[in-house]
Formats: C-alpha cells, sequence, structure tokens
C-alpha cells in the first residue's frame, strides 16, 4: 500500500511546488489520523493545498469560511421543524464530511472555534441532545492568519492541542513565484487532479501506520523529550500526555512512509517541530527552544 504514496506526493509537488518537506508533513498528518493546522499570511497557497489533498485521497470536501457572525449550527448543522410532517428533521453542516478546511478559523468567535472540538476528538457531532457519528476518515484542516492581523482571536490551548501538527508554507520559492507570475494557476490544475487512491486505502493505511513498532529505548527517547519540554528554561507549558501520543502516531506515520516497520530516532526529530511548536508555551521562539531540546536530549539517555 506504502508505494502508492510515492505518486501522491509526486502529484501535490505538482501543484504546491517547491514544498515537498511540508507536503509530506501533511500526509504524515492524513496518515496519523489527525487534524492540521495551516498558519501563514492570506495567498501563501493553503486552501490550494487542503484542496488538493482531498482531491488526490478521493475525499469529500467542504470548504467553510469563518467569521465573527458565524454560529455553531452553521458548522455543525440544524434540526428545522416540518410543518407537513410535525417533526424536526436534521440538516447536516459542512462538517459532515470527510475533509472539512476551516478557513481562516482565527476569524469565528471562540464559542464557533469550540464547535469544532467533540468532532475533532470523538468524531461526533451532538446537536438538541442527539449524537450523531462522523464518518471516516475524518480529517481537519484549519488556516489561521497571524495573529497580529485585524479581525482574529487567539485559539486557546484546548483548541491547539487538537491540531497533530502546525505547518507553513512561506513565500514560494523563485521559480514557482515567477510560475504564477506568468499566470499559471495551481487552482486550475486541481481540476485535472484525480484520485489516487480511495478513502478504504487510506483507512487500510492509517491502520498499518498504527502497527509499527516501538522498542522501549524509543519509548524512553520520546518521554525524555516530553519532559524536557516541561522543565526547558524560557517554557511555561511544556508538552501534554496528549502531545506525546501525537508524537508517537506522526514518528510511526513518518516511519511507514518512508518503508520501515519500526521507528527510529530520526523519525521522532523529523515530526518534532511540527507536532510541538503550537504546543509550547514560552517566552522564546518555539523553533529555537526546539532545536535546543533535540541537542539537549541525547538518544541513548545520557546527558549531552
Amino acid at each position: 500500500m506504502r508505494q502508492s504514496f510515492a505518486p501522491v506526493l509526486k502529484s501535490l509537488n505538482s501543484i504546491v511546488l517547491g514544498k515537498e518537506q511540508t507536503i509530506e508533513h501533511a500526509v504524515v498528518c492524513l496518515l496519523a489520523n489527525g487534524h492540521l493546522l495551516l498558519e501563514d499570511l492570506p495567498g501563501m497557497g493553503k486552501t490550494t493545498l487542503s484542496h488538493a489533498l482531498a482531491n488526490v485521497f478521493g475525499l469529500a470536501y467542504k470548504r467553510v469560511q469563518f467569521t465573527n457572525d458565524m454560529l455553531p449550527s452553521d458548522l455543525l448543522g440544524v434540526n428545522v421543524f416540518n410543518q407537513a410532517t410535525q417533526s424536526f428533521r436534521f440538516h447536516p453542516g459542512p462538517v459532515f464530511s470527510n475533509l472539512v478546511l476551516a478557513d481562516e478559523i482565527n476569524r469565528a468567535t471562540p464559542k464557533t472555534q469550540s464547535a469544532l472540538l467533540e468532532a475533532m476528538e470523538e468524531r461526533q457531532v451532538s446537536i438538541d441532545g442527539k449524537t450523531r457519528q462522523l464518518k471516516p476518515p475524518f480529517f481537519v484542516i484549519a488556516t489561521q492568519n497571524p495573529q497580529e492581523q485585524s479581525g482574529t482571536y487567539p485559539l486557546p490551548e484546548s483548541q491547539l492541542d487538537r491540531f497533530h501538527m502546525r505547518l507553513s508554507l512561506g513565500y514560494p520559492v523563485e521559480s514557482a513565484e515567477k510560475a504564477l507570475i506568468k499566470g499559471q494557476s495551481p487552482r486550475e490544475q486541481l481540476t485535472s487532479l484525480k484520485p489516487l487512491l480511495s478513502s478504504e486505502q487510506l483507512l487500510e493505511s492509517q491502520a498499518q501506520v498504527r502497527a509499527v513498532k516501538m522498542t522501549d529505548h524509543l519509548v524512553d527517547y520520546v518521554y525524555r523529550l516530553i519532559a524536557a519540554t516541561r522543565r526547558f528554561q524560557g517554557v511555561s507549558q511544556g508538552l501534554s500526555p496528549r502531545g506525546a501520543i501525537v508524537l508517537v502516531n506522526c514518528a510511526k506515520a513518518y516511519a511507514w512512509l518512508k518503508g520501515r516497520d519500526h521507528v527510529t530516532p530520526e523519525d521522532v526529530q523529523s515530526v518534532f517541530e511540527p507536532v510541538t511548536a503550537h504546543r509550547l508555551k514560552s517566552s522564546a521562539s518555539s523553533s529555537e527552544i526546539i532545536d535546543a531540546i533535540l541537542k539537549a536530549v541525547d538518544v541513548m539517555g545520557s546527558p549531552s
């Protein structure tokens, strides 16, 4: 099954040019059955990437534009009374899809943001006392504008912790930006992007990822990394146990994508920053702290 992911990555890289590592991490996040937060300036290709992921995996896709007047029912759905039958009928919202793009999530109020929590964590939605299951695979991609921009609400820590990874596309490479200037639109190419895997194959791949093995030495290494985030100078809030589990799941997905049935320290290190950066609460740059932690925590357990 994993051989099928080489053409998937190639196809995605043909749409979003020059961002191979970011695209690989996005696929890893999907394989780990997680949710993805894309934080960047407007116009960097966040929406294009999410649509491309939906197309290439053959997933039902819904895009929701978050605004400050948006209500939870706009996302989850609502019960409407039918006069003819004298009963309520449920009209599902866009969250009842395989891949949901929560565009500019931090422009909505905290009440609307929190409407996603149950869906992301439990894969279900509770409305008017009735719980409805979301059909797998279920994957949320949220885009977020920088906090210094006007009209944004900061995401609470509980919401941030639901995202397996936070990624940033950044400015395009020179060749890609010149192609855009010439009129080569990635969104036009999306229409020709055909599904390369089915949702059933994706679910099977996720099951294979969960079966990837970790030795006790790797578990000890992960624990030392997590513990270091909680006591590192300048960090007021380290990773939670949920963060540790996410790190392991993403490391397994990365190892599986690279053709291994076991996790290596390099797999953990490769996904450490996108998994932890948005979870750390610190006074310094998250990237600098993460680099320092990776250097300070020795793989074998002895201090560096």
